[in-house]
């Protein structure tokens, strides 16, 4: 089954450029160095799957012409990662569907909490109409089609109606792997990455541990986290990054989650070995 992966943002937290910098990265030309917050979005099966909505995630959706989701897998729980949530609005009205939410149950909570609106009972007319699935870092689980979903209809005044649909779609669903990391090397915050088939992404880590290195054999295609060349207290410096890269052996290995910290993405890929690449925003690759 082939996988498709496209890069919607590759920046760290505060995007490049960076309010109030002036240094060369933040000042360069080149759009690969225009890096809105890190999300991907994958291609598997015939399904459409969003890594991470976060305050970009409008204009990500409208530069991609982005009209159709099947689901949406988050990491974690910061607000790089899934500020851009109350944006799925959009895609309610124009899709007449929920949008699935795949998540740890601690990433639960914090939208329950930042959130709230959305699972209020009454709800607000408009506010975002999500189902969520809680998954385990440990266990493979399945996405399937958002096609045979509640259909919503919109009312004025109301908000939406819930309808049942009137026969079942056919069971289009892919197997996804969730890779176990940490975004602190003491434990302090799990973070999920996820492999469709032969290309696997992870971002904001600097602990992965050995049984999950065992997940990513035979892979075409991952994508690994560094915001600067030296250590990090929650994210790999570039020597680990890279040595994760060699260790895991696939075909083509891309840093995401990049900062101003790191050199403009020209002079950064020619000092990567062969086959280590910076992506950047908009970058498709394939297994």
């Amino acid at each position: 089954m082939k996988a498709s992966l496209t890069f919607l943002g590759t920046g760290t937290s505060s995007g490049i450029p960076m309010i109030g910098c002036d240094c060369p990265v933040c000042r360069s030309e080149d759009r690969r160095d225009k890096r809105l917050r890190a999300s991907a979005l994958v291609r598997y099966g015939g399904l459409s799957i969003l890594v991470d909505c976060g305050p970009d995630f409008r204009r990500q959706a409208l530069r991609e012409g982005l009209r159709h989701l099947d689901a949406i897998l988050l990491t974690h729980n910061h607000m790089d990662h899934i500020g851009g949530l109350d944006d799925t609005r959009a895609l309610n009205l124009c899709e007449s569907h929920p949008v699935n939410i795949y998540c740890e149950r601690y990433v639960e909570d914090s939208l329950r909490h930042f959130y709230a609106y959305a699972f209020a009972d009454p709800k607000y007319p408009g506010a975002p109409e999500w189902q969520v699935h809680r998954i385990c870092g440990n266990t493979p689980f399945r996405v399937r089609s958002n096609a045979g979903d509640e259909i919503l209809h919109w009312e004025k005044g109301f908000g939406y109606r819930h309808e049942k649909p009137l026969q079942p779609a056919a069971d289009t669903s892919v197997e996804v792997i969730p890779i176990q990391g940490w975004h602190h090397k003491e434990k302090k915050l799990s973070v999920l990455g996820y492999r469709f088939g032969d290309i696997a992404y992870l971002t904001d880590m600097n602990l992965l541990e050995d049984e999950e290195l065992e997940k990513l054999q035979g892979l075409a295609a991952v994508t690994l986290n560094c915001v600067k060349p030296g250590p990090h207290y929650s994210h790999f410096s570039l020597d680990e990054c890279l040595s994760l890269f060699e260790r895991i052996g696939a075909r083509d290995s891309y840093i995401t989650h990049l900062s101003h910290l790191l050199p403009p993405h020209a002079a950064f890929e020619k000092q990567l070995p062969p086959r280590v690449h910076p992506a950047y925003d908009g970058l498709t690759i394939n297994d």
